[in-house]
């Protein structure tokens, strides 16, 4: 079990530190509650534009050169990625270079330039980058799924924004937004792995320069979905990508990890039922995959697989079928066992990694009043029965929470009528 640290600063930003024994790396992760869910139509696709501009240039760095340099030179593993909910910058260095990496990642988030020309030369790299979505179906699914999931709101905009708003954007439209989102009030900073007094200190140094700043939440959604939805994508291309969502609920519900064991047992490991269905039994996909999502406010569960234009109904009665026998049927002891075991087994090799336990504990500072250790995980899966993933599968496996997102060859009219159970 990794034993945690918080450090609260006088300007009430938070740190937290998680060594790990004879590690000789550190990641630091530096989030900030902010995504595209906080913000407005005009405004869409502004976080994700800001977290390319801060690898732009500050005034001790003044380019990208500049700074990819720096950090090469001490040999970092360094990114950024923006969500829904949060944007989350990192690095990760041995433990010698981790303060000097700390000096460029601070630079950077409180002293960056956001160069109008440089804002002008990006935009074709973001277009560019929303092209490679829209152009990879296997990717802009989620996205499609989303917006039949959400509508106009900003949960189902696109996170990388339209090409209209990214084209509109100035240099002042980033400033507003900085001061805005970017401060102590939504900032957390996680340092996971061989950590000594210098890198607190040094984190310490950096997270207490954020200045207090406006802070506006995200407007929460109230969903009251009372029949089927359906999105498509028209693509003249030879497969159909689908993804077939029911709702599920929030982070921090009692019945969340029930929803986690749920999509193993449908789609999530070689062994799972709609893995051997779909594709080992009926030959009908390649990829096969049953995920879920959780917001503060909603969560779904989610099957997604490829197949042949011709044989859309059938997949989907497939899933729809797979989906019915958790309600009608008791899991067997032997299946559930296994999907626990797959479950602890996976999270356990993902946590020997620093950067993917930073990531772990900066999402349950960000989005929890309590935070969730790997174990605390395990422990909650080991106590689900049988009879748990029965009754919660009654709540969601129903008429008015399914959603069908396609990009392909496909025509509403004849989907449509397959939405039900």
């Amino acid at each position: 079990m990794n034993k945690y640290k918080k450090i609260v600063l006088s300007n009430k930003a938070p740190i937290l530190t998680v060594p790990l024994i004879e590690a000789q790396t550190i990641t630091a992760l530096i989030i900030f509650k902010t995504g595209s869910r906080f913000e407005t139509k005009e405004t869409n696709g502004l976080s994700h534009f800001l977290e390319h501009m801060f690898f732009k240039g500050t005034t001790q760095r003044p380019d990208t050169l500049t700074i990819a340099s720096d950090l090469d030179a001490l040999g970092c593993e360094f990114n950024a990625f923006t969500g829904k909910e949060y944007t989350g910058y990192w690095i990760k260095a041995a433990k010698n270079k981790l303060v000097p990496a700390l000096e460029v990642l601070g630079d950077m988030l409180l002293n960056s330039k956001f160069d109008e020309e440089e804002i002008n030369r990006e935009k074709g790299v973001i277009i560019e980058e929303l092209n490679m979505y829209e152009d990879n179906p296997m990717m802009h699914i989620e996205d499609v799924l989303e917006t039949c999931l959400y509508g106009d709101t900003p949960a189902g905009w696109e996170t990388v924004g339209t090409k209209e708003n990214i084209r509109r954007f100035n240099r002042e439209d980033f400033v507003k937004y900085f001061n805005s989102q970017y401060g102590a009030k939504s900032a957390f900073m996680v340092l996971v792995g061989g950590i000594e007094a210098n890198h607190v200190d040094k984190a310490e140094e950096i997270m207490n320069q954020l200045k207090d700043n406006n802070w506006h939440d995200q407007e929460k959604n109230i969903y009251k979905q009372k029949e089927p939805n359906l999105k498509t994508v028209f693509k003249d291309i030879d497969q159909v990508n689908l993804s077939l969502a029911v709702w599920t609920f929030p982070l921090n519900h009692p019945e969340e990890f029930r929803v986690k064991l749920l999509a193993v047992i449908l789609g999530g490991a070689m062994s799972s039922r709609l893995f051997i269905n779909l594709r080992e039994r009926n030959g009908l996909a390649y990829y096969v995959k049953t995920s879920t999502e959780f917001h503060s406010d909603s969560g779904y569960l989610t099957t997604q697989a490829g197949v042949p234009v011709d044989k859309v109904e059938l997949s989907l009665e497939i899933i729809k079928k797979e989906y019915a026998k958790l309600k009608d049927e008791l899991i067997p002891e032997v299946e559930l066992m296994r999907a626990k075991d797959l479950l602890q087994g996976r999270l356990l090799l993902q946590m020997e990694a620093s950067d993917n336990l930073a990531n772990w504990y900066a999402r349950q500072l960000i989005q929890r009043a309590d935070i969730l250790t790997p174990q605390d995980f395990i422990e909650k899966i080991k106590s689900i029965t049988a009879q748990d993933l029965q009754a919660t599968a009654k709540k969601i496996f129903v008429n008015e929470g399914l959603n069908l997102a396609l990009i392909g060859k496909t025509k509403e009219d004849i989907l449509r009528p397959l939405l039900k159970f």
